[in-house]
């Protein structure tokens, strides 16, 4: 039970917000999330010590363009157009024109905002003709992070192993094509694609944290947003020489060291330029870790990722979309927090308005909820989130409310055992779990507690119906409603 704590600002000014997003980074990775962690994540550590910690944060999606679309717009992802998987380098833009975003709001209300590193939501590239690779880059790009809210971008277009490998700052590439690229690497390959004359694939990550930092020192004198999702530690691993052996695991843990790393040099140059005490700074993860990172080898080592959830990135297991969330916002937060409020990255955007006392219209935000007050230390008299929707890959759905959680798949949805269209014959269709006494997710109590079920599928049939799981006028879904039809034969 949370005890009431709140403290009063000492400054008059707007906090600072920034988001470091990782992508593909597990819970167990945070060695103050995992008590058996091999990775000393020295940064995350501290920010958790002057700060907040979750322990049952999920992102909305177990991939990551999914989770992206529903971190900027406080909207489940399966209401938009992307039903299942995830875009490419070359797609068109999912966030829908004239959606509020995290970063619209804000720059209405006087922020100034960036977008550094990877997008991964789509642009419009101008195209030479109807092959949507056959790209002009000599000309501008269209309906890019600029057109939803942020005053700068700087970063590539979708994940470090989809081309076309080009940086663009705002709406221009900044070198020519001037080489076709392709690898494969210990852990991890990158597609076949144009490559910038000015792109290095090692060096991207530096590069974006290196405009970060910058971008800080010109902004310091307004109030400012930064969203800053990584490109790591995303297949292909690529860790600097400088992390080259540091964790002692492999390679893709040198890569979470990294990222760590980045995490620090940001809050050392918020301190360097007076800006940290009244700085929200909030690092969580798009989904859970890739299996694709040597997990085998990591486990011999006595290190999981995953930690002691079942599954990876693309399940609708918890290894899937449980992920760490860390904050620190020393002017109100009371730092040392460890919070098991279930919350999910889709709240962000309410919870930002929250701090700064701004109404969302009824098609913003729809599945949106502030967690204002567990930041702030407050009793709570009732849970948060009447419940959680979580989706995968190939476009299951999960909900969770309280102790219980039902998949809607006889599977994982994913790419872990056992995969879609691969598991053995007579499962049942839904999986239903007791997390309080069942947090592996290995017993399977459907048809225990079939009015559970018929429960927790009725409400996630609700939410999809209202176009929204907050109070407010019912919204519509792109895409029609065909695709819940299997929902229906559950709900009697």
């Amino acid at each position: 039970m949370h005890t009431q704590h709140t403290q009063h600002s000492s400054s008059k000014r707007k906090p600072n917000i920034i988001y470091i997003l990782a992508d593909d980074m597990g819970y167990g990775d945070v060695s103050c999330l995992n008590e058996n962690s091999k990775l000393n994540t020295v940064h995350l550590d501290r920010l958790a010590s002057r700060g907040i910690a979750f322990t049952d944060a999920h992102s909305s999606s177990a991939v990551c363009t999914p989770s992206r679309y529903s971190i900027l717009t406080g909207r489940y992802n399966w209401r938009s157009e992307l039903k299942d998987g995830v875009l490419g380098g070359y797609s068109r833009p999912l966030i829908e024109q004239g959606r509020m975003t995290v970063a619209s709001m804000l720059q209405e209300a006087g922020y100034r905002t960036a977008c550094i590193g990877k997008w991964h939501l789509g642009m419009e590239w101008s195209l030479n003709s109807d092959d949507i690779t056959d790209v002009d880059y000599t000309k501008p790009i269209t309906n890019g992070p600029t057109a939803y809210g942020f005053d700068y971008y700087y970063g590539i277009s979708a994940s470090l192993d989809m081309p076309p490998y080009v940086y663009i700052e705002n709406d221009r590439v900044t070198a020519m094509p001037n080489r076709i690229t392709k690898s494969e690497t210990e852990l991890g390959w990158w597609r076949e694609g144009p490559t910038g004359e000015d792109f290095i694939h090692e060096e991207v990550l530096p590069r974006c944290t290196e405009k970060v930092l910058d971008w800080i020192d010109q902004a310091k004198d307004d109030p400012f947003f930064i969203y800053f999702p990584l490109p790591a530690p995303h297949t292909p691993v690529l860790p600097t020489e400088a992390f080259q052996g540091k964790s002692q695991t492999n390679a893709y843990g040198d890569f979470v060291l990294m990222v760590d790393d980045v995490v620090g040099q940001v809050v050392h140059k918020l301190e360097e330029c007076g800006l940290a005490d009244n700085t929200i700074v909030v690092f969580t993860s798009d989904n859970g870790c890739s299996p694709g990172v040597g997990i085998k080898g990591l486990a011999e080592l006595g290190h999981h990722p995953s930690y002691v959830f079942r599954g990876y990135k693309a399940d609708i297991f918890e290894g899937g979309h449980r992920i760490p969330l860390i904050m620190q916002w020393p002017e109100q937060i009371r730092g040392g927090q460890v919070c098991d409020e279930p919350v999910c990255l889709v709240d962000l955007m309410s919870t930002t308005a929250d701090v700064l006392k701004l109404s969302l219209p009824d098609d913003a935000g729809e599945d949106s909820v502030s967690n204002l007050p567990v930041w702030l230390d407050q009793e709570l008299k009732q849970p948060l989130r009447e419940a959680i929707v979580h989706h995968s890959i190939n476009g299951s759905f999960s909900i969770r409310k309280g102790k219980w959680k039902l998949e809607l798949c006889p599977d994982s949805g994913g790419w872990s055992y056992p995969m879609p269209g691969e598991a053995p014959e007579g499962l049942p269709a839904v999986q239903l779990y007791d997390l309080s006494h069942d947090i592996g997710e290995q017993h399977n109590v459907c048809e225990v507690y079939p009015e559970i079920v018929q429960e927790l599928t009725k409400l996630l049939s609700s939410y999809v119906k209202n176009g929204r799981s907050t109070p407010g006028a019912p919204q519509p879904n792109a895409g029609g409603m065909e695709w819940v039809h299997s929902l229906e034969w559950l709900v009697k």
